[in-house]
């Protein structure tokens, strides 16, 4: 018996230290009123001119580290259904970084410092390229800043599940577990039913704090988290957007500096022309395209108004 003690030892369990529970008061809603949160702002949103600080980092792959960009500021113009332009300016100098642009179905792309001109399908590239500027689509942006409704008509469906997420007790300052909301949204197409996307909810202020967006094979394409939510002239919108391309080894985040929603935007605002000498480079065959070209081309060049 003496002989065997040292091995009681071995016949333990350990159980791995659970978080406290958050004291905060949480509230509550039902499935069909985050639903309605969800397609409510998808409606009432229609346009969003904004300035912002844009702090951007990638991974380098090659020596496993991440490198930031300097932070710059930059200027985004949205309209519905699906166009965007979005400008970056070189810190101190302020010559353009560069300037992007989508009608929803083809994107451009102008760098000016590296004299390049960029354009194809605004879909997730089928392979990251080494170029991270290459890897980044106007639709992770626009789809990050107006948040689409759940598409009942299309076969949309959302299910509701709680879930956990870690915050600081308003108490305590430590660590601990709170209860949140996630809003599943399952589509369909011709292959059947699958995961599109997750939005979870705080239950502090029952307001979006994260998207998840899955493709068909139910891999995350695209993070968006939501914070520092202020209120724009009686809407309150969050100031704080981080977007993470996870295949891409991506991320950026943009801080609201000055925001105008529903303000009108013409067509020409989102025309973006290349630049007379810059190399043309079509991201999806590689080789020079008209179609691809006279899709981002207006009647005349113009430079959009940002504030």
């Amino acid at each position: 018996m003496l002989g065997l003690l040292p091995l009681a030892g071995c016949l333990r369990t350990y159980h791995p230290a659970q978080l406290r529970t958050s004291t905060a008061d949480l509230k509550e809603a039902s499935l069909q009123q985050l639903v309605d949160s969800i397609n409510g702002n998808a409606a009432r949103w229609q346009s969003l001119q904004a300035m912002v600080d844009i702090d951007a980092s990638f991974l380098e792959r090659k020596n496993g580290r991440v490198a930031e960009w300097p932070q710059s500021r930059g200027y985004i113009l949205v309209r519905k259904p699906g166009m965007l332009r979005m400008k970056a300016l070189v810190p101190v100098v302020r010559n353009v970084a560069f300037d992007m642009v989508t009608n929803g179905q083809t994107f451009g792309l102008s760098i000016p410092p590296k004299n390049q001109f960029l354009t194809g399908i605004d879909r997730q590239p089928a392979k990251p390229s080494p170029e991270p500027i290459w890897n980044l689509r106007p639709q992770n942006i626009y789809g990050a800043l107006l948040m689409k409704a759940v598409d009942e008509s299309a076969g949309e469906i959302a299910v509701l599940q709680e879930g956990m997420e870690i915050v600081k007790d308003p108490k305590t300052k430590k660590d601990v577990q709170q209860a949140d909301y996630e809003v599943l949204v399952i589509a369909k197409d011709g292959g059947g039913n699958f995961l599109s996307r997750k939005i979870v909810f705080s239950r502090i202020d029952l307001r979006p704090r994260d998207q998840y967006l899955y493709n068909r094979q139910g891999q995350l394409v695209e993070f968006v988290h939501y914070d520092n939510f202020t209120d724009h002239g009686g809407t309150v919108f969050p100031d704080i957007i981080n977007i993470q391309l996870p295949a891409e080894d991506f991320s950026v985040t943009l801080s609201v500096v000055k925001l105008n929603l529903n303000e009108p935007l013409t067509d020409d605002q989102f025309v973006l022309e290349q630049p007379p000498g810059a190399k043309f480079i079509n991201v999806d065959d590689h080789h020079d395209s008209a179609e691809s070209q006279s899709a981002l081309r207006g009647h005349s060049p113009h430079e959009p108004d940002m504030f």
